[in-house]
């Protein structure tokens, strides 16, 4: 190899994997490979002159000439550290662009022969210089925010320490090549700018390996200008928001201390204040009923407001914090209209049915005139969603004269809704309970808290058990609220709850609640609140005349009855409207009187969807209508059983719960207990497989109601004796064969009546519950009691005779599919 003062001629050559250099800066490279250490090795013996060419692919390890790309850079070899035998550290100051001829070794290390590169301009001079001008005033901008990071006093520091350290060629130096402005703006070569820039911007390898190998010099300008007016506005944006920023901070101490000044001046010349916005708030505070605690606290942060800027945040929190004091109604009630006759006939106008939840708000009006310092009661409404749960709150208040504030509960998990933000939080505000007596605007409105079993806890807290202090009569008249934090008295506060169920429900909250449960209406009671209620509401919203639509009684009864099947009368009310809808559009069209009667209501609502689920049935072997409980009324339940050649198996399918498992187990086991006097053949029993379904098997059943219904199908099955079709049982059952009492006993029978069943049999201690059933249901039912099972037994199995044994059915596989939802339980 020859030694070279020009640039054409051969040179070592480093090829690099992933990094791209540019001329015109100092820079370490690591060097590792064996291949280019042997290169610097020559080089630093020679005349330290190399060639830096970036690979194509950075996974080659022994690369070619087509391994590398055809623009390299000549380099000057600075400093070498050794760090061992194998790993250099290696200065460089990169001087220019070449052009890679030919590779004319690769053997012990790459030598290349090379030629200088040659630039040109697809624009005019004049555009050139143009765009050259744009770049340096970016640069220009970038180069100077770079230096005014580092304050010289840092700076000067900096380099007294590493003096004073001194590396003594333990690692190399890595020599800064921070452009100043006066660098900058001597650089007149556009590809000398480009390279000067590239440091500075943030830019991949291969936008980086673009600049390298592009010959066009108006090309290489216009790649680096986005970035570098990117950047420019950066800097620019940053700068003007600290000066703002800066000049806001100064504007506001210098306010600080002319009103500290200000003030001072005030107390020599004995002035009062005259900030008017605070004397305003004075003047509320003392005309206010707010007792004498209150007050205190509410001066307080009138003259913690008085020693702040009006301008700063904490003049403005306790600002807030004063007007939500001043709008709660301190010490402000309305007066009860303690008339007992006039709240009945209201109750009775706005409500049908409700005779329990009536009966218990006249009994508060009654105690309320007699003792007027009693606590108010705090009533729980359970009952299945539309049946008035809410609007009876309202029509309370109407009754009483309290205003009416209503709650949603329903999915409420943070316990400051309840309790309210500590005034810390950014945003803070009351909770739910003193805002809505802001809303009212009296201490003893009637507040109803909707949907209160929908509470729910997560790591927000427990909101249910926030409630424990609102609905204790013996502590809610010191209440206190986490932004208010004054006790508030909700002692006078009427509160009526309502939930669906009541299993959700935390026992202590539900045990300071008096619950009065609400069952679903009655046919009569339906049709009641249709024309009283829902109907003349519906015409109203659908512009129709009390006398331009006819709707007899039995058009809706027919409603009732083949439209609608809930315990409520949301969907009632829905038919109504579509009914209404119907008419809406004739009167358009001009008529001016329409009827309706029951052959133009397949027209307007669709065939029928509920038919009596008695009808067209028969008495069947093991078939028995049993009566469940849910959660938004009562409801009928089939219990099929069949039994087919085995080994004494049970199978029980429909998506049953373990309660109602255990319970089909227990029927199963008194079955075969008494299988001689029930006249059952006991290898029949030990022989047969029972296989016992609920249908609707999408809906989980669960409880132990009934016991009694699917003893009954057992035996049914076993003796080939059809169950009468209508009759419905409800009883739990135990081992010796005893009816027990069950829950849920008024929306059960009228869930029967609703059916069309004859028969109810209850357990003989659920007689009691009957009271409550409304007279219509009881008179139109046959409600029969049992204590044992041997009660119903000869009643739905007594006349019923033996029908021919049936053909030997095909067993089901012994193991059950994937497919199948039920379980196997041991005989």
């Amino acid at each position: 190899m020859t030694k070279h003062t020009e640039t054409a001629g051969q040179y070592p050559v480093i090829p690099l994997r992933t990094e791209v250099q540019l001329p015109g800066h100092v820079g370490p490279l690591e060097i590792g490979r064996e291949a280019s250490v042997r290169a610097i090795e020559a080089a630093t013996r020679d005349d330290n002159l190399i060639v830096i060419i970036p690979q194509k692919n950075p996974a080659v390890r022994d690369p070619g000439q087509r391994d590398l790309h055809e623009v390299g850079v000549r380099a000057e070899i600075v400093q070498v550290v050794k760090h061992s035998p194998g790993r250099f550290t290696c200065v460089m100051r990169f001087l220019e662009r070449v052009h890679i001829d030919a590779l004319v070794a690769t053997e012990p290390f790459l030598i290349a022969s090379v030629s200088p590169l040659q630039a040109s301009a697809s624009v005019t001079a004049d555009h050139l210089l143009a765009t050259t001008a744009k770049v340096r005033d970016y640069l220009l901008a970038v180069v100077t925010d770079a230096q005014n990071k580092e304050a010289k006093p840092e700076r000067d520091a900096r380099d007294a320490r590493e003096t004073r350290e001194g590396r003594e060629g333990k690692e190399a130096k890595e020599p800064r090549g921070e452009l100043t402005r006066a660098q900058v703006q001597a650089i007149v070569d556009p590809d000398k700018l480009v390279d000067a820039a590239a440091p500075y911007l943030e830019l991949e390898r291969d936008d980086l390996t673009m600049l390298l190998i592009e010959t066009d010099t108006m090309k290489r300008l216009e790649r680096i200008i986005p970035s570098l007016e990117r950047q420019a506005t950066v800097l620019r944006l940053k700068a003007d928001i600290g000066a703002e920023l800066e000049g806001e901070s100064s504007r506001t101490h210098r306010e600080r201390v002319l009103r500290d000044r200000m003030r001072q001046i005030q107390e020599e010349l004995g002035e009062q204040d005259d900030n008017a916005e605070i004397d305003e708030l004075r003047k509320k505070i003392e005309d206010s009923k707010m007792n004498d605690e209150v007050r205190a606290v509410a001066k307080k942060q009138l003259s913690r407001m008085s020693q702040m800027a009006s301008s700063s945040p904490e003049y403005n929190i306790a600002r807030t914090y004063v007007e939500n004091l001043l709008e709660i109604p301190w010490n402000l009630f309305t007066e009860d209209r303690l008339d007992v006759s006039a709240a009945r006939a209201i109750l009775e106008a706005e409500h049908s049915g409700l005779d329990k939840v009536k009966r218990r708000i006249l009994e508060f009006l009654a105690v309320r005139k007699l003792a007027p310092n009693k606590h108010g009661p705090i009533l729980l409404l359970v009952g299945p969603p539309g049946t008035g749960k809410t609007s009876l709150g309202k029509s309370i208040a109407s009754a009483l004269g309290r205003k009416y504030v209503r709650i949603s509960l329903g999915g409420v998990r943070d316990e400051a809704e309840v309790r309210g933000h500590r005034r810390t939080y950014i945003g803070a505000l009351p909770g739910r309970i003193v805002s809505g007596l802001k809303k009212a605007g009296s201490m003893n409105p009637v507040f109803v808290l909707d949907e209160i079993d929908k509470l729910a806890a997560d790591m927000r807290g427990d909101p249910a058990a926030a409630m424990l202090e609102v609905l204790d009569p013996e502590q809610n008249k010191d209440f206190v609220d986490h932004y208010v934090e004054v006790p508030v008295d909700l002692s006078k506060v009427m509160f009526i709850c309502t939930a669906n169920q009541t299993e959700t429900i935390s026992q202590p909250l539900l045990d300071r609640m008096e619950m009065v449960e609400l069952s679903g209406y009655t046919s009569l009671e339906k049709l009641a609140i249709a024309k009283n209620h829902l109907l003349p509401k519906q015409l109203g919203e659908h512009g129709i005349g009390k006398d331009q639509l006819d709707i007899d009684d039995e058009l809706l009864t027919e409603i009732i009855h083949s439209y609608t099947r809930e315990a409520g009368v949301r969907n009632l009310e829905r038919e109504i409207a579509a009914v209404c809808r119907g008419a809406a559009v004739r009167v358009a069209e001009g008529a001016t009187a329409i009827h309706f009667d029951k052959r133009q209501l397949e027209d307007l609502l669709g065939p029928p969807r509920h038919v009596s689920d008695t009808a067209g049935r028969a008495p069947e072997v093991g078939v028995i209508t049993g009566l469940a409980w849910t959660p938004v009324g009562g409801d009928i339940m089939f219990i099929e059983c069949r039994i087919y050649p085995g080994k004494g198996d049970v199978r029980l399918t429909g998506q049953m719960g373990d309660v109602m498992k255990e319970s089909a187990q227990a029927a199963f086991s008194w079955t075969r207990a008494n299988a001689t006097r029930l006249n059952i053949d006991p290898e029949k029993l030990a022989n047969s497989d029972l296989h016992i379904h609920l249908p609707q098997g999408a809906i989980k059943k669960d409880g132990p109601s009934a016991g009694v219904a699917l003893t009954l199908a057992v035996v049914s099955v076993f003796t080939n004796r059809p169950v009468r079709h209508d009759i419905a049982i409800t009883g739990e059952i135990d081992l010796r064969g005893h009816a027990l009492p069950v829950g849920g006993i008024k929306e059960k029978v009228i869930a029967a009546h609703r059916a069309g069943i004859k028969i109810v049999f209850l357990p003989e201690r659920n007689l009691k519950d009957t009271l409550d059933i409304p007279d219509e249901v009881k008179n139109q039912l046959d409600i029969r009691t049992m204590t044992k099972i041997d009660d119903a037994l000869a009643v739905t199995l007594g006349d019923a005779p033996e029908v021919p044994e049936p053909e030997p059915a095909i067993p089901p596989p012994t193991a059950p599919s994937r497919s199948n939802l039920g379980d196997r339980l041991p005989s």
